[in-house]
């Protein structure tokens, strides 16, 4: 069994999440559940990759050659029935710089690019840092989950827009698209002429009675319309390793995207990424499973605790897939400068808060519980005593 219960100290190693807690938060006196990694460590196997690497002690231009490749088509074929070809991969530091690449690759100047709100912030910003205009398909929150508001969908696409970044699974909300809603958005983006990037970076880390299907899986006419980003880094915890891989099944396409990433310098992979890529998905495949049930109570937990305690003031949207909670705080009546300020100096954590993935995500806070239990349970009590302080 994983180790999943440890609480490792990640302060002064440059952790993003915990060692930039002052900049962004203005206050060192907050518990950090926000960035979306995990405060676990990597699986065993590839740490220990690392490690052997590293004692080698030369760390040169380092080549993707035919069995790292067929690692990642491996993975995405066991885990994801998808039958890719080795020819099909491009490789990037990150998904971001992925889509960046495709934005350049397949798009102009002030072309429209399609978003469902609320939606991962930086999609808005590798939009709009590249001279591109954000068109937003609010998605549809009924009270208790996310729904596709198609009839919108399709009148956005039909007033010129160029591409669309679905984000499948979906993050914050969780869900996790049926084939039949893949299909009616594939069907609209081939009737108008929308290429599709996918962003399915969370496709490994879905729950139990939800399957992830690869859009460009569904046939071969909506896999050329779709470029795929996928990575290991968030389902075995790498971010900072920066490795990931594009699917692209159309040859034009992927000449395209291959020289773009060129022309922007990424012509390979740093070596430990390269190591770390390829560990996780030979032998990272026990270490996933374990964790898939440590999320799973994790995520019962902090909702059943959240919404009880709260006396249904706050509402945890039940997600389908990542370690990333939705949390409705309207309820609160607190407007959106107000409740980030309330999690920050009441209730001393520090979350993502909604308005970031858009208006839509307005009186939502992001919670991360890709922590340990301790950690969890910590935070979440937290909030709980300062929402019901605040409500006496």
């Amino acid at each position: 069994m994983s180790d999943f219960q440890t609480i490792y100290n990640r302060k002064n190693t440059h952790s993003y999440k915990w060692d930039h807690v002052q900049t962004v938060f203005q206050t060192d006196d907050i518990l950090p559940m926000w960035v979306a990694d995990m405060d676990f460590k990597a699986p065993e196997a590839v740490n220990q990759a690392l490690k052997e690497r590293a004692e080698h002690g030369i760390y040169g231009y380092t080549i993707i050659n035919d069995d790292i490749k067929n690692s990642v088509k491996n993975w995405v074929q066991s885990k994801h029935n998808w039958d890719i070809e080795t020819d099909w991969l491009s490789f990037s530091p990150g998904v971001i710089t992925s889509l960046h690449v495709a934005i350049q690759s397949f798009t102009k100047a002030n072309d429209k690019i399609l978003l469902q709100t609320p939606v991962y912030t930086p999609f808005f910003n590798i939009i709009r840092n590249g001279n591109r205009e954000v068109v937003e398909n609010p998605l549809v929150y009924n009270g208790e989950k996310y729904e596709i508001d198609f009839a919108d969908f399709e009148q956005k696409l039909q007033q010129g827009v160029k591409a669309f970044i679905l984000c499948s699974p979906h993050n914050p909300v969780g869900r996790v698209w049926t084939k039949d809603e893949l299909l009616k958005m594939a069907k609209l983006c081939i009737k108008y002429d929308v290429l599709l990037f996918a962003d399915e970076i969370h496709a490994d880390l879905v729950f139990d009675g939800y399957t992830h299907i690869p859009m460009a899986s569904i046939s071969e006419e909506i896999a050329e319309q779709t470029i795929t980003c996928m990575s290991p880094t968030k389902t075995f915890n790498l971010a900072g390793l920066q490795a990931s891989f594009i699917v692209t099944t159309d040859r034009k396409k992927r000449v395209i995207i291959n020289r773009e990433l060129a022309q922007q310098g990424f012509s390979m992979l740093n070596t430990m990424g390269v190591i770390a890529l390829e560990a996780a998905y030979e032998s990272g495949k026990p270490w996933l499973t374990d964790l898939m049930d440590v999320l799973l109570e994790h995520k019962r937990f902090a909702k059943k605790k959240l919404e009880e305690e709260t006396n249904g003031i706050l509402k945890v949207i039940d997600s389908e897939a990542t370690y990333l909670l939705w949390v409705d705080c309207s309820k609160l009546q607190l407007d959106d400068k107000d409740l980030q300020t309330f999690m920050i100096e009441q209730a001393k954590v520090g979350l993502n808060p909604g308005s970031a993935y858009g208006k839509d995500g307005e009186q939502f806070m992001r919670i991360n519980i890709a922590c340990p239990k301790a950690t969890l349970e910590d935070g979440i009590n937290r909030i709980i005593r300062a929402v019901n302080h605040l409500k006496k």
